[in-house]
């Protein structure tokens, strides 16, 4: 198991960036992918931004070209750098990853929140 620990998040304003850290218990260099989610308010959790170990990343069409994710194996963290934020990315960002293509979800940490408003 691994535990993943978010942070970053606060009040910017619009147009305003913020970067995102995921702290986890272990290495995180086996885990086959590795996700930043966010849940705005009243909505379902949706996938903002996806990084596999293979290097490839993946982009919710809502965040591409203003999001970025990486992976810091050495620190075991892994990053959202979220620029240019608009109202509608306010929520709560959670990080979470899975060991293998088909397998679950680690537990969900508490989330860091995000507010973009003037």
């Amino acid at each position: 198991q691994v535990q993943f620990v978010e942070s970053g998040g606060g009040l910017v304003q619009p147009g305003g960036s913020l970067r995102l850290s995921c702290a986890a218990s272990r290495s995180i260099d086996s885990i086959y992918v590795m996700d930043w989610y966010r849940q705005a308010p009243g909505k379902q959790r949706e996938l903002a931004a996806r990084n596999f170990k293979s290097g490839a990343i993946n982009y919710a069409d809502s965040v591409k070209g203003r999001f970025t994710i990486s992976r810091d194996s050495a620190k075991n963290t892994v990053y959202l750098q979220m620029n240019s934020l608009k109202t509608d990315d306010t929520g709560v960002y959670y990080c979470n990853g899975k060991p293998l293509p088909y397998s679950a979800y680690y537990a969900w940490g508490q989330g860091t929140q995000v507010t973009v408003a003037s």
